[in-house]
């Protein structure tokens, strides 16, 4: 019998589209019904963007205190970037407003560009993202057309593998400190290659020592708790 209200740690397999809100509001709402108590505590350790999927960290009760420790650690991500190509917003939310040639791109150049974007990077966040300046957050400047000079941050990329190239799209394996934009690494990798990019598509597979291969659907959470399963909890 876990003790949610203790504290626990889930590893959940966040569905593409949802934003890590949804899942954390749907555990909460599963756990308020399934303990019939009004308020428990439940939060997530590092956001993935509604168009990822992938590994998230969900903390119950007294696990929530410990929601930066996890929050720190390493990351690591699979995914696509397209090239020849940017959007206002560095992956698919919003329209294509560029087009650049990538006829003169070849595995050295993209191997190049990766190995440039290794290491202590300063890295500018992508305007249409949740980061807050002046008191407001800046995909809320990005809607209103609004310009706004955003400030750099530095970060640490420890890997950045070049995994299977079928132009225009080039797939990876990207490990990565708290607070990278794998979007602004899109960008910057269309840069230097002189031409444009954006993130196809991305999963976030590691957090630490925690990987996706141990995480569970929201839905398995959900059905776990169903009085034909004899399990209380799937983690």
């Amino acid at each position: 019998m876990i003790d949610f209200l203790e504290g626990h740690l889930l590893l959940i397999n966040k569905p593409l589209r949802w934003t890590s809100f949804d899942a954390v509001k749907k555990i909460r709402n599963t756990l308020r019904s399934h303990l019939q108590i009004k308020k428990i505590k439940v939060g997530h350790a590092g956001t993935l963007d509604p168009l990822a999927d992938g590994l998230l960290i969900v903390c119950t009760g007294k696990f929530t205190r410990r929601i930066n420790e996890f929050q720190n650690q390493e990351k690591e991500y699979t995914g696509e970037f397209i090239l020849g190509a940017t959007t206002p917003s560095f992956d698919l939310e919003t329209e294509v407003d560029n087009e650049y040639p990538i006829d003169h791109i070849c595995k050295e150049n993209l191997q190049e560009a990766a190995t440039s974007l290794t290491g202590e990077i300063l890295q500018t966040p992508p305007i249409y993202s949740a980061i807050k300046q002046d008191g407001k957050r800046l995909y809320e400047h990005a809607r209103k057309g609004e310009k706004v000079k955003i400030k750099e941050r530095l970060v640490q990329v420890s890997e950045f593998e070049i995994t299977k190239v079928e132009l225009p799209s080039v797939h990876f394996r990207i490990v990565c400190s708290k607070g990278t934009y794998i979007r602004s690494l899109a960008h910057s990798f269309g840069q230097l290659l002189k031409s444009g990019a954006y993130l196809g598509q991305l999963t976030r597979t590691r957090i630490g020592n925690f990987n996706l291969s141990q995480a569970v659907e929201i839905q398995e959470f959900i059905d776990s708790f169903s009085p034909q399963n004899n399990q209380n909890a799937p983690l």
